[in-house]
């Protein structure tokens, strides 16, 4: 939030060299309600909580630090654990030619509409126009193909953050859904299938660790169906979240087994240990920013974002509250020296001594932005050496003696991380309705649920259940089938095909 301009009044003394004026009107709530109009407050949400700024080219935004603090946090977990896997960090460009990006059918089918085009060098039209990445199996395979001859070259295990631009015409959403991103995908080659199996679930455990651990988002393991798998792939796996308000399923991050269907396109072959020449086992697998976007759905309020401590660049705002004729000196002193304490206990915190802002504005400002924990400290915490700590998440209220500080806050933050992620699993747990009948279907995607249906595993029901659901909300898909698959007894019918039933799939409308 950007302090008043200078020649404002907040920022001129008075006549008489009287003190500055103190602003103590708000003028910072959400005018839309979260329960009420869900995407205008999204939208308010984002740009209030300093986490983006909209740009002037439409579907694109300005991530500011308060976002890319969050984006760089789970930067740090992801690229150790892969890099205790062996896999190494690379960059390749952002253009694609047309040849290499029409090589595997199927793939370029399943990203043509968004694929972005650059046709022109100043005046002149290229002769070849160039694509833009819309992820980059394409861009890097004809280079494994150079690199990959012999089994002593595999496995090859690469990862490159970056950017990608996918054209989006429908409801850009920030973070959401923008025609360009940041994200993560790496791209492994192996000489086994059991390799690349055990790889893409070890991948997304770490993306079930993101979800869980650190943006405190219940999340589900599973497979996708045939018809919502990755283009030209083998199979794709996913973590799926839900928003409850919207009643809409989001797919949190995907790891694929793209079998051996690229290696034969780009002529990915290797001599195994008995020289004999084979085609090598792929996978990929991607998270991208849409991880923020679900973290201010799930956990935000009426009041701005509500941030997990773990992921939160300021875990902890401690505000001086100074009262007329208070010590105000010992109480900025006092501020300074818990922040000294926390900080050098590992704590994220920040002092906010701004002397033109009340301590209500700040109070307001600091939960809009979403911050963990409050600290405030006033002539009485001063007096009885204390601090007093406000929880974003439920407002709850303690007095932490100053000698027991860390170890406190320490609980609080741990308590604050942990509640969060029980509050939304519980939410998300009263919207998961399990049927048998399309009648039953059909109410529950009337009331927003995250629908468990026993399924024939069938693309024609797929697409049927896709028609006869269409409307203003847009249409039901298969959001996966669980890995977790609850019993299925001998006999139980496809709800919508009364076919025999092969598992139970996950069912909702999606982003």
């Amino acid at each position: 939030m950007a302090g008043p301009k200078p020649g404002s009044s907040a920022t001129n003394k008075k006549a008489g060299g009287k003190k500055k004026e103190v602003k103590k009107e708000t003028g910072l709530g959400l005018t839309n309600k979260k329960d009420d109009n869900f995407g205008e407050w999204y939208s308010e949400v984002v740009v209030s909580g300093e986490m983006i700024e909209y740009y002037d080219i439409s579907g694109c935004y300005i991530l500011r630090p308060w976002a890319i603090s969050i984006w760089e946090t789970m930067q740090v977990f992801f690229d150790a654990e892969i890099k205790q896997m062996k896999i190494k960090n690379c960059y390749f460009p952002l253009f694609v030619s047309p040849g290499v990006l029409q090589r595997e059918k199927d793939h370029i089918e399943g990203f043509a509409p968004e694929v972005a085009w650059v046709t022109k060098s100043g005046e002149s039209d290229l002769e070849v126009p160039i694509a833009i990445r819309p992820t980059s199996e394409t861009v890097m395979y004809p280079y494994y193909s150079k690199w990959i001859r012999g089994h002593r070259d595999l496995p090859l295990k690469l990862n490159q953050w970056c950017n990608v631009v996918r054209w989006e015409f429908s409801h850009p959403t920030p973070f959401i859904r923008s025609r360009e991103f940041l994200w993560q995908e790496g791209h492994t080659a192996f000489a086994t299938k059991d390799e690349a199996d055990t790889e893409v679930l070890e991948i997304l455990e770490l993306y079930r660790r993101i979800y869980e651990e650190y943006l405190a988002i219940p999340v589900i393991k599973g497979k996708k169906s045939e018809m919502e798998k990755f283009a030209g792939g083998l199979y794709t796996t996913s973590v799926e979240a839900f928003i409850p308000n919207t009643g809409r399923g989001i797919q949190g991050a995907t790891s694929h087994c793209l079998g051996q269907n690229f290696a034969k396109m780009f002529e990915i072959n290797f001599e195994n240990e008995k020289g004999e020449k084979a085609m090598v086992w792929q996978n990929s697998w991607a998270y991208s920013t849409r991880t923020i976007g679900v973290m201010v759905m799930v956990h935000g309020d009426d009041k701005g974002l509500v941030l997990p401590p773990k992921v939160a660049s300021v875990q902890v705002i401690i505000v001086p509250v100074p009262y007329k004729d208070a010590d105000t000196q010992g109480i900025f002193d006092a501020c300074s020296a818990t922040l000294d304490t926390l900080t050098a206990a590992g704590i994220r915190a920040e002092v906010d001594s701004r002397d033109n802002y009340s301590p209500g504005w700040k109070y307001s400002h600091w939960e809009m932005k979403g911050v963990p924990l409050r600290i405030e400290i006033g002539p009485k915490d001063l007096a009885n050496n204390q601090v007093r700590a406000v929880r974003r998440d439920n407002s709850g209220k303690k007095d932490i003696p100053r000698d027991s500080l860390v170890e406190q806050v320490k609980e609080l933050l741990e308590s604050i991380q942990q509640s969060l992620f029980d509050a939304a699993k519980v939410k998300r747990d009263t919207c998961i309705q399990v049927i048998n009948t399309w009648e039953e279907f059909t109410e529950a995607l009337g009331q927003k649920k995250m629908i468990l249906a026993p399924w024939c595993d069938e693309e024609e029901v797929e697409k049927d259940v896709k028609t006869r659901t269409k409307g203003e909300m847009g249409a039901a898909k298969t959001l996966c089938s669980p890995f977790d698959q609850p019993a299925l007894p001998e006999g139980t019918k496809c709800f919508a095909s009364g076919k025999p039933a092969k598992k139970w799939s996950y069912w909702g409308r999606s982003y």
